[in-house]
């Protein structure tokens, strides 16, 4: 059975840090994309920041670039976003999401239950 189980989240005020992980278990990731997806209240899910495998190839969605960072430990199945220069704005449940590729942006085949992330102002 995959499992993506995410940690990491906490509340934090405008301006600080966080890093979330996301621990996959069941099967080995390295082949495939990783990714982090997040909603906020009312709001639809949207995509965040994926990685490739092989090739470490990054995208990110233009709200975070230049403040949040995707990174791959494949030997421990992990992935993780480091949050940084944090806004009320990025409050939301972050998702780890995981799969074929093809789904990079949108969406791929594996989900995470989530972990909140909260910025005060």
């Amino acid at each position: 059975q995959v499992q993506l189980v995410e940690s990491g989240g906490g509340l934090v005020q405008a301006g600080g840090s966080l890093r979330l992980s996301c621990e996959a278990s069941g099967r080995t990731f390295s082949s495939y994309a990783m990714g982090w997806f997040r909603q906020a209240p009312g709001k639809e899910r949207e995509f965040v920041a994926a990685i490739r495998w092989p090739g470490r190839i990054t995208y990110y969605a233009d709200s975070v670039k230049g403040r949040f960072t995707i990174s791959r430990d494949n030997a421990k199945n992990t992935v993780y976003l480091q949050l940084n220069s944090l806004k009320p704005e990025d409050t939301a449940v972050y998702y780890c999401n995981a799969g074929n590729p093809q789904g990079l942006t949108s969406g791929m085949d594996y989900w995470g239950k989530g972990t909140l992330v909260t910025v005060s102002s």
